[in-house]
């Protein structure tokens, strides 16, 4: 296998049309008869057809492609006709992917569509998708400017089927391929949406360059005027659209302006924490009080900070068929996870100086992306430990650690993308590993002669950053010893990160040699985004604090994000913090969409910015590369460690910058916004 060169997918990117004319290019006349003018709203309106709406029934047919969108197969997504109906899950659905929605590869490969098949529903945090021939984001409701798509008269519309209400959103064109014609449109929850739950989406006054309406596909007038149609599965669906008008019109959006509309439903809670709750409790029962570890080195002379630096191996029961990359879930008769043995995995423990004279407690740090546990080994990380009296200890996030780079890149190159659900698998028993290292270090290490007078475990508490702040959000959610914790720029969900990321600009290129159409990528990333809930923060958060899983505390945590980050946008931390319904601290930067702005916070969960002097961030779907990433700024400053030592051991979150301003501008570095940076 052969990884193309950037020039050659590039052209063939630009290489790569229709094989038609785009939809809308033969308007649909006012009787739906044939080709003819459109008004503004982008198709004829007429609801006098022949056809009487028949009784609301809200029923789905299972599709391989949707008629609606007929330029391409697996669009608009999600959708609840790649459903069947399944009386065994909680939802009463079971998604049914077809073989003809799953994209083909450069190397002719076909995904399996299999996988997906466990799923009662679509993601939560869904990077809802459509593929709009022409279309511009022209009136669109931006990320910056929330607060327009719950107008009147917002062209996208995001609504609720349970309770009536429009759901706060932002949507933007895809801008990673140079194809304009092959664009993706994408809806973007501002706040995780609700398990089980189904939803309307509905799209009017979309516009092309010229400002003129988009016609509505011959498919969806047939739907919205009632018109006579061949096509078996409009026939089919008249009856749910007559809920998905009437609920819309409900809502205040006119059936005559729609140029498109549909429904998914969200996968059920069950369905997403199940198998690794199950995992978490399987493994600590079997740990029990006597976890077992091994210390292969105890080095005295590492640092002058550090008293100890201790390696070793600690044994984890194993619920995949071997540790390594291209792990598979060991699966029980009931599609649980299951215990095979055990495997020993590394860690590292730093114990500082000051242990010496007074016991320090015990603080889990998450490593960044594709990173390692010798992180703690950084200066930053030596600093906060002897001058705020902590012993900190780590494990690999196997799954997105350093070893499973090349494995990452062989999936998305080969096309083969149901393979992430074993990427997935291990990083679930990462979460595990995790947990019983938990167990190791507090009543094993710290029960030790050699370290008892050292270590006082009677505070446990976390620290991550980056990938550590994003999967903190979900250990966090699951651990029943640590309460508190601190989440560096993090954010969720990852579909809505890797557009905004550099970090992910090596894996796009992967990405445009493997697919000709940027439709594909995007599909990809959304398909992946489904198996990804059950083991990132999306699928777990609501359980973080205010509805704790069973036998398990709530939780507070310390959200800190860098205003501009390159790696981990704050557009994603904002949803993460609006969906914990956390106030924004003042610290002298600007508002945020759904959030309370407080001076000083009462004593629980809070966001935070910090400023570093870049441009405003991109009002689109791309990565800030302006001045240098401010990713990695505020674990280095004195004001960040002594805030997030006090909000550890307290539970306040207190502002300790300059006179209450996180403001720390680069050298060199110009503010000033280009204009350009979204032009497309």
């Amino acid at each position: 296998m052969r990884l193309r060169s950037g020039a050659l997918g590039c052209a063939l990117l630009l290489a790569c049309g229709d094989d038609g004319a785009p939809a809308g290019a033969d308007a649909t006349s006012s009787d739906g008869s044939g080709p003819g003018p459109v008004d503004t709203s982008g198709g004829s309106g007429d609801t006098t057809g022949s056809i009487p709406d028949p009784d609301p029934v809200v029923d789905w047919p299972t599709l391989p492609c949707d008629p609606l969108v007929p330029d391409y197969c697996g669009h608009p997504f999600p959708s609840n006709v790649f459903t069947v109906a399944d009386a065994d899950t909680p939802t009463g659905r079971r998604v049914e992917l077809s073989t003809d929605m799953m994209p083909v590869s450069y190397y002719e490969v076909q995904a399996d569509p299999t996988p997906w098949s466990r799923s009662d529903g679509f993601s939560p945090g869904a990077g809802i998708m459509v593929h709009i021939p022409g279309a511009t984001a022209v009136g669109l409701p931006s990320a910056a400017h929330i607060a327009e798509s719950l107008a009147e008269d917002s062209p996208t519309i995001l609504l609720d089927a349970e309770t009536g209400e429009r759901v706060p959103h932002f949507a933007e064109l895809d801008l990673s391929g140079d194809d304009p014609d092959a664009r993706v449109l994408f809806v973007r929850p501002a706040v995780r949406l609700a398990n089980a739950r189904r939803y309307i989406v509905a799209l009017r006054g979309l516009v092309d360059a010229e400002g003129t309406a988009i016609a509505a596909t011959p498919a969806f007038v047939a739907l919205r005027d009632g018109q006579p149609s061949d096509e078996p599965s409009i026939e089919a669906r008249r009856p749910l659209y007559s809920d998905i008008f009437g609920q819309l019109d409900a809502a205040g959006v006119a059936r005559a302006d729609l140029q498109l509309a549909w429904d998914f439903t969200t996968a059920s809670d069950e369905n997403l924490v199940t198998p690794l709750v199950h995992m978490r409790d399987e493994a600590l029962a079997l740990v029990a009080d006597a976890p077992v570890f091994t210390l292969d080195e105890v080095d005295t002379a590492f640092d002058p900070r550090v008293a100890y630096k201790i390696t070793g191996t600690f044994e984890v029961p194993l619920f995949v068929d071997q540790p390594g990359p291209d792990a598979v879930m060991n699966l029980d008769d009931a599609g649980l996870p299951e215990a095979i043995g055990t495997y020993a995995f590394e860690f590292e423990l730093l114990i500082p100086q000051r242990a010496t004279t007074e016991a320090v407690q015990l603080l889990h740090y998450g490593h960044g992306l594709l990173g390692t546990r010798r992180e703690i080994e950084r200066e930053e990380f030596l600093e906060l430990c002897e001058n705020h009296g902590w012993a900190i200890y780590s494990t690999d996030w196997i799954g997105l650690a350093q070893p499973d780079q090349a494995t990452i890149g062989a999936i998305l190159q080969s096309g083969a993308i149901e393979d992430f659900d074993g990427m997935f698998a291990r990083l679930q028993q990462s979460v595990v590993n995790a947990l019983v290292l938990d167990r190791v270090i507090a009543q094993g290490v710290a029960a030790d002669p050699m370290f008892a007078d050292l270590l006082d475990p009677s505070i446990q508490a976390y620290y991550g950053i980056s990938l550590g702040g994003i999967m903190g959000a979900l250990y966090m959610s699951v651990t029943q010893d640590a309460t508190r914790g601190g989440l560096e720029v993090m954010g969720s969900p990852f579909g809505l990160l890797l557009n905004r990321s550099a970090q992910f600009d090596a894996f796009f290129e992967i990405a445009k040699s493997t697919y000709e159409d940027p439709r594909d990528i995007q599909l990809v990333l959304g398909l992946v985004q489904m198996l990804w809930d059950r083991v990132e923060p999306d699928g777990f958060i609501t359980h973080l604090r205010d509805e704790p899983l069973a036998d398990t505390p709530a939780h507070e945590v310390l959200m800190r994000a860098a205003v501009g980050d390159h790696s981990v946008s704050t557009v994603a931390a904002h949803v993460l913090a609006r969906t914990l319904d956390v106030p924004l601290v003042d610290a002298g930067g600007r508002e945020v969409f759904g959030l309370e702005t407080v001076a000083e916070p009462p004593a629980g969960s809070a966001y935070i910015e910090y400023d570093f002097g870049l441009p405003p961030e991109p009002d689109c779907a791309l990565p800030q590369r302006a001045c240098d990433d401010p990713h990695g700024s505020i674990r280095v400053l004195p004001e960040a460690a002594e805030q997030l030592d006090h909000f550890l051991r307290t539970g306040e979150v207190r502002n300790f910058c300059p006179g209450g301003v996180c403001s720390f501008p680069q050298d060199g570095c110009d503010p000033t916004p280009d204009p350009g940076v979204c032009a497309g």
